[in-house]
Protein backbone atom coordinates (compact mmCIF):
# COMPACT_ATOMS: atom_id res chain seq x y z
CA UNK A 1 0.00 0.00 0.00
CA UNK A 2 1.81 3.17 1.04
CA UNK A 3 5.50 3.73 0.76
CA UNK A 4 7.86 3.57 3.60
CA UNK A 5 8.25 5.87 6.77
CA UNK A 6 10.39 6.58 9.30
CA UNK A 7 8.13 5.75 11.77
CA UNK A 8 7.37 1.88 11.65
CA UNK A 9 4.33 2.65 13.26
CA UNK A 10 2.42 4.71 10.88
CA UNK A 11 2.87 2.15 8.31
CA UNK A 12 1.15 -0.29 10.86
CA UNK A 13 -1.56 1.49 11.61
CA UNK A 14 -2.06 2.59 7.51
CA UNK A 15 -2.02 -1.12 7.20
CA UNK A 16 -4.27 -1.67 9.63
CA UNK A 17 -7.19 0.68 8.94
CA UNK A 18 -6.96 -0.27 4.75
CA UNK A 19 -7.35 -3.87 6.21
CA UNK A 20 -10.17 -3.33 7.82
CA UNK A 21 -11.75 -1.33 4.75
CA UNK A 22 -10.86 -4.76 3.03
CA UNK A 23 -12.37 -6.71 5.91
CA UNK A 24 -15.85 -4.38 5.22
CA UNK A 25 -15.62 -4.77 1.58
CA UNK A 26 -16.39 -8.64 2.54
CA UNK A 27 -19.51 -8.29 4.44
CA UNK A 28 -20.77 -6.10 1.92
CA UNK A 29 -20.06 -8.82 -1.26
CA UNK A 30 -21.64 -11.18 1.43
CA UNK A 31 -24.77 -8.81 1.16
CA UNK A 32 -24.79 -8.31 -1.81
CA UNK A 33 -24.57 -11.62 -2.88
CA UNK A 34 -27.51 -12.86 -0.35
CA UNK A 35 -29.61 -9.88 -1.83
CA UNK A 36 -29.57 -11.55 -5.28
CA UNK A 37 -30.06 -14.69 -3.74
CA UNK A 38 -32.89 -13.85 -1.56
CA UNK A 39 -34.59 -11.90 -5.16
CA UNK A 40 -33.84 -14.91 -6.99
CA UNK A 41 -35.24 -17.25 -5.29
CA UNK A 42 -37.72 -15.10 -3.30
CA UNK A 43 -36.14 -16.40 -0.20
CA UNK A 44 -37.38 -14.42 2.78
CA UNK A 45 -34.52 -16.10 5.12
CA UNK A 46 -31.57 -14.66 2.70
CA UNK A 47 -33.02 -10.87 2.84
CA UNK A 48 -33.17 -11.32 6.70
CA UNK A 49 -30.02 -12.09 6.58
CA UNK A 50 -28.95 -8.89 4.57
CA UNK A 51 -30.43 -6.75 7.33
CA UNK A 52 -28.55 -8.57 10.04
CA UNK A 53 -25.12 -7.87 8.55
CA UNK A 54 -26.32 -4.31 7.62
CA UNK A 55 -25.79 -3.85 11.35
CA UNK A 56 -22.17 -4.83 11.21
CA UNK A 57 -21.38 -2.90 8.61
CA UNK A 58 -23.06 0.27 10.26
CA UNK A 59 -21.01 -0.26 13.45
CA UNK A 60 -17.81 -1.13 10.95
CA UNK A 61 -17.72 1.97 9.39
CA UNK A 62 -18.15 4.07 12.63
CA UNK A 63 -15.38 2.19 14.25
CA UNK A 64 -12.72 3.21 10.88
CA UNK A 65 -14.02 6.80 10.84
CA UNK A 66 -12.99 7.10 14.29
CA UNK A 67 -9.53 5.15 13.66
CA UNK A 68 -9.19 7.85 10.49
CA UNK A 69 -9.79 10.21 13.03
CA UNK A 70 -6.95 9.50 15.41
CA UNK A 71 -4.96 8.74 12.89
CA UNK A 72 -5.09 12.25 11.09
CA UNK A 73 -5.12 14.07 14.75
CA UNK A 74 -1.87 12.17 15.94
CA UNK A 75 -0.06 11.98 12.35
CA UNK A 76 -0.64 14.76 10.68
CA UNK A 77 -0.12 13.19 7.05
CA UNK A 78 0.82 15.13 3.92
CA UNK A 79 1.10 14.19 0.42
CA UNK A 80 0.10 10.92 -0.66
CA UNK A 81 -0.71 9.54 3.38
CA UNK A 82 -3.47 12.16 3.75
CA UNK A 83 -4.35 11.34 0.33
CA UNK A 84 -4.77 7.47 1.16
CA UNK A 85 -6.23 8.34 4.21
CA UNK A 86 -9.18 10.55 2.79
CA UNK A 87 -9.93 8.14 0.42
CA UNK A 88 -9.88 5.30 2.62
CA UNK A 89 -12.82 7.60 4.54
CA UNK A 90 -14.83 8.05 1.58
CA UNK A 91 -14.02 4.53 0.14
CA UNK A 92 -15.70 2.95 3.47
CA UNK A 93 -18.84 5.47 3.31
CA UNK A 94 -19.90 4.28 -0.06
CA UNK A 95 -18.87 0.39 0.89
CA UNK A 96 -22.06 1.40 3.16
CA UNK A 97 -23.90 2.93 0.94
CA UNK A 98 -23.79 -0.39 -1.13
CA UNK A 99 -25.03 -2.06 1.92
CA UNK A 100 -27.23 0.17 1.96
CA UNK A 101 -28.50 -0.90 -1.33
CA UNK A 102 -28.04 -4.37 -0.52
CA UNK A 103 -30.88 -3.76 2.58
CA UNK A 104 -33.27 -2.44 0.12
CA UNK A 105 -33.12 -4.85 -2.34
CA UNK A 106 -33.77 -7.33 0.50
CA UNK A 107 -36.48 -5.12 2.05
CA UNK A 108 -38.15 -5.09 -1.43
CA UNK A 109 -38.17 -8.33 -1.90
CA UNK A 110 -39.99 -9.15 2.01
CA UNK A 111 -42.48 -6.82 0.22
CA UNK A 112 -42.93 -8.81 -2.49
CA UNK A 113 -43.02 -12.07 -0.91
CA UNK A 114 -45.87 -10.97 1.48
CA UNK A 115 -47.51 -8.98 -1.70
CA UNK A 116 -47.47 -12.43 -3.77
CA UNK A 117 -46.72 -10.22 -6.65
CA UNK A 118 -47.26 -12.04 -9.94
CA UNK A 119 -43.40 -14.20 -10.86
CA UNK A 120 -44.30 -13.87 -14.61
CA UNK A 121 -42.51 -10.08 -14.22
CA UNK A 122 -38.76 -10.22 -15.42
CA UNK A 123 -37.13 -10.55 -11.96
CA UNK A 124 -34.61 -12.71 -13.70
CA UNK A 125 -33.29 -10.06 -15.77
CA UNK A 126 -31.66 -8.42 -12.80
CA UNK A 127 -29.52 -11.42 -12.44
CA UNK A 128 -27.16 -9.76 -15.24
CA UNK A 129 -26.88 -6.25 -13.59
CA UNK A 130 -26.60 -7.85 -10.02
CA UNK A 131 -23.69 -9.87 -11.03
CA UNK A 132 -22.06 -6.89 -13.17
CA UNK A 133 -22.44 -4.34 -10.04
CA UNK A 134 -21.18 -7.46 -7.36
CA UNK A 135 -18.18 -8.27 -9.53
CA UNK A 136 -17.33 -4.30 -9.96
CA UNK A 137 -17.12 -3.98 -6.50
CA UNK A 138 -14.96 -7.38 -6.00
CA UNK A 139 -12.98 -5.67 -8.35
CA UNK A 140 -13.15 -2.28 -7.04
CA UNK A 141 -11.64 -3.85 -3.87
CA UNK A 142 -8.90 -5.85 -5.06
CA UNK A 143 -7.46 -2.81 -7.12
CA UNK A 144 -7.83 -0.59 -4.06
CA UNK A 145 -5.93 -3.54 -2.05
CA UNK A 146 -3.26 -3.04 -4.98
CA UNK A 147 -3.59 0.57 -5.74
CA UNK A 148 -3.89 -0.76 -9.69
CA UNK A 149 -4.62 2.58 -11.25
CA UNK A 150 -5.12 0.06 -14.73
CA UNK A 151 -7.41 -1.83 -13.09
CA UNK A 152 -9.35 1.13 -11.82
CA UNK A 153 -9.77 2.65 -15.55
CA UNK A 154 -11.12 -0.80 -16.04
CA UNK A 155 -14.04 -0.42 -13.64
CA UNK A 156 -14.87 3.11 -14.76
CA UNK A 157 -15.41 1.64 -18.52
CA UNK A 158 -17.33 -1.14 -17.59
CA UNK A 159 -20.18 0.48 -14.84
CA UNK A 160 -21.55 1.75 -18.63
CA UNK A 161 -22.27 -1.54 -19.04
CA UNK A 162 -24.79 -1.83 -15.29
CA UNK A 163 -26.07 1.29 -17.36
CA UNK A 164 -27.02 -0.27 -20.21
CA UNK A 165 -28.64 -3.00 -18.78
CA UNK A 166 -30.50 -0.83 -16.23
CA UNK A 167 -31.68 1.11 -19.24
CA UNK A 168 -33.04 -2.47 -21.47
CA UNK A 169 -34.73 -3.47 -18.35
CA UNK A 170 -36.51 -0.11 -17.34
CA UNK A 171 -37.91 -0.50 -21.52
CA UNK A 172 -39.22 -3.96 -20.77
CA UNK A 173 -41.05 -3.43 -17.71
CA UNK A 174 -42.49 -0.52 -19.96
CA UNK A 175 -43.74 -3.15 -22.29
CA UNK A 176 -45.30 -5.16 -19.51
CA UNK A 177 -47.27 -2.32 -17.79
CA UNK A 178 -48.31 -1.13 -21.47
CA UNK A 179 -49.56 -4.71 -22.14
CA UNK A 180 -51.48 -5.35 -18.40
CA UNK A 181 -51.95 -2.42 -16.37
CA UNK A 182 -52.28 -5.09 -13.42
CA UNK A 183 -48.56 -5.56 -13.54
CA UNK A 184 -48.07 -1.59 -13.04
CA UNK A 185 -47.09 -2.04 -8.97
CA UNK A 186 -45.13 -5.13 -9.13
CA UNK A 187 -43.37 -3.49 -12.25
CA UNK A 188 -42.70 -0.56 -10.26
CA UNK A 189 -41.39 -2.71 -7.06
CA UNK A 190 -38.60 -4.06 -9.65
CA UNK A 191 -37.51 -0.67 -10.93
CA UNK A 192 -36.83 0.16 -7.47
CA UNK A 193 -34.93 -2.89 -7.34
CA UNK A 194 -33.20 -2.08 -10.56
CA UNK A 195 -32.33 1.34 -9.47
CA UNK A 196 -30.76 -0.23 -6.76
CA UNK A 197 -28.33 -2.74 -8.43
CA UNK A 198 -27.44 0.07 -10.56
CA UNK A 199 -26.20 2.59 -7.77
CA UNK A 200 -24.03 -0.77 -6.57
CA UNK A 201 -22.12 0.09 -9.91
CA UNK A 202 -22.08 3.29 -9.26
CA UNK A 203 -20.22 2.89 -6.05
CA UNK A 204 -17.51 0.91 -7.38
CA UNK A 205 -16.78 3.54 -9.74
CA UNK A 206 -16.40 6.05 -7.42
CA UNK A 207 -14.07 3.48 -5.24
CA UNK A 208 -11.88 3.70 -8.77
CA UNK A 209 -12.06 7.28 -8.99
CA UNK A 210 -10.43 7.14 -5.30
CA UNK A 211 -7.71 4.91 -6.53
CA UNK A 212 -6.61 7.20 -8.86
CA UNK A 213 -6.39 10.00 -6.58
CA UNK A 214 -4.40 8.15 -4.02
CA UNK A 215 -1.77 7.36 -7.02
CA UNK A 216 -1.81 10.65 -8.94
CA UNK A 217 -3.25 12.90 -6.96
CA UNK A 218 -5.34 13.78 -9.30
CA UNK A 219 -9.87 13.98 -8.93
CA UNK A 220 -11.14 12.53 -11.50
CA UNK A 221 -14.63 12.80 -10.68
CA UNK A 222 -16.96 14.22 -13.68
CA UNK A 223 -14.62 13.89 -16.11
CA UNK A 224 -14.34 12.26 -19.74
CA UNK A 225 -12.88 8.89 -20.13
CA UNK A 226 -10.31 10.67 -21.75
CA UNK A 227 -9.17 12.80 -19.12
CA UNK A 228 -8.85 10.11 -17.29
CA UNK A 229 -6.74 7.67 -19.00
CA UNK A 230 -4.20 11.04 -19.61
CA UNK A 231 -4.38 11.57 -15.98
CA UNK A 232 -2.93 7.61 -15.49
CA UNK A 233 -0.42 7.79 -18.00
Amino acid sequence: MPDKHLSTQFDSELNGVSSRVMELGGLVESQIGLAVYALQNLASDAADQVTEIEHRVNAMEIEIDRELSSIIARRQPTARDLRLLIAISKTTANLERVGDEANKIARMVKSIIESGAPRALPSSDLRVAADLASGLIRRALDAFARLDTAAAVSILKEDDAIDREFDGFVRKLITYMMEDPRTIGASLDLLFLAKAIERIGDHAKNIAEFIIYIVKGADVRHTSMQEIESAVQ
